[in-house]
């Protein structure tokens, strides 16, 4: 679609937040009634927005004997996860138990595997050390996504080194064992509960690919998946998730160094992507997007092109199996 010149206002994303309750409420009830025939909804609650939206709307569409909460931390978890995350379960009267998966990732080797790409790199690393993944985004590299280890020594210092392709995809295939290792928790729980599990990605992750195939990318009903980030904002504040989860910035919380979701994955942060993304799925001009993110046009064309080169990648983690045959 070739952008053309139509007036912008942030205002396009704000939505009437009980409007949008009431819809997604009535939607989750006769999906689950009708197309999935489950008689509740199991859910992994984080401590972050997304899955605390989802948590409210749960509850308010079937009542909180119907929703079943799991914590799954592990080792490399920020305590406040947990907190938060029962302060939600809390709020809304849900049933929730612990699911520690912190012995289960060690026995299948992740923390191992993980540890023993990172020494291709950084020989000396190990107990004590902590990591994660950054990337440098099209907008500070010219168009390319290049990734970086961060380490940080038992001493506090900090070392960033750049990865070759092949230590990338070994931390990243060891730590996708988490998402999954907590996906088959919910669908256990669903299974013993004839639940249905409910998927979390809001808009701009479902669009860009942000979760992992078979892991947080899998689930029976994903009842946000349609709504910019920032207007799951928008609904937490209706819905009354806590305050403190609403401010708390958005995190990957996956690496034992504390990551911010721009600097994993996103150009920019949640608010402007979320411009970004509308101008581009509405036509809108860049110079008129840049106004309302205070980047220049050929910034936001920049961000755009990373958009779509995200899409691509995000093709594979949106397929279903392929069939041969009939």
């Amino acid at each position: 679609m070739s952008p053309v010149t139509i007036p912008f206002s942030v205002t396009a994303l704000e939505l009437d937040a009980a409007t949008e309750t009431d819809r997604i409420v009535k939607g989750i009830r006769e999906k689950l009634r009708g197309d999935l025939r489950k008689r509740g909804l199991v859910l992994g609650i984080s401590g972050g927005i997304d899955s605390s939206v989802c948590a409210a709307l749960a509850v308010r569409a079937l009542g909180p004997k119907n929703v079943f909460g799991l914590f799954m931390p592990e080792n490399d978890s920020d305590p406040d996860s947990l907190r938060l995350g029962r302060s939600v379960a809390e709020t809304f009267a849900l049933e929730s138990v612990v699911e520690d998966i912190g012995p289960s990732l060690a026995a299948m080797g992740c923390y191992a595997r993980r540890d023993g790409c990172i020494r291709e790199v950084v020989p000396e690393y190990g107990p004590g050390w902590a990591s994660k993944i950054v990337f440098d985004n099209a907008l500070t590299t010219g168009g390319y996504n290049i990734s970086s280890l961060v380490v940080q020594s038992p001493q506090g210092e900090t070392i960033k080194l750049r990865l070759p392709a092949h230590v990338y995809l070994g931390i990243v295939a060891a730590t996708n064992m988490k998402q999954r290792t907590r996906k088959q928790l919910e669908y256990y729980h669903a299974d013993r509960l004839n639940f249905a599990v409910i998927g979390t990605p809001n808009r701009l992750e479902y669009d860009q690919g942000f979760f992992v195939k078979n892991g947080d990318g899998a689930a029976d009903i994903k009842p946000i998946a349609h709504l910019y980030k920032s207007q799951v904002y928008q609904l937490a504040a209706y819905l009354g998730v806590p305050g403190e989860v609403r401010a708390r910035p958005p995190t990957t919380d996956t690496y034992s160094l504390a990551q911010t979701q721009e600097e994993f994955y996103f150009a920019l942060p949640y608010a402007k992507m979320d411009i970004c993304l509308y101008g581009l799925e509405n036509g809108i001009a860049a110079a008129e997007i840049g106004a309302a993110t205070s980047l220049s046009a050929a910034q936001v064309e920049a961000v755009w092109s990373d958009i779509q080169s995200k899409r691509k990648v995000a093709r594979y983690l949106h397929m279903q199996p392929i069939l041969i045959g009939p």
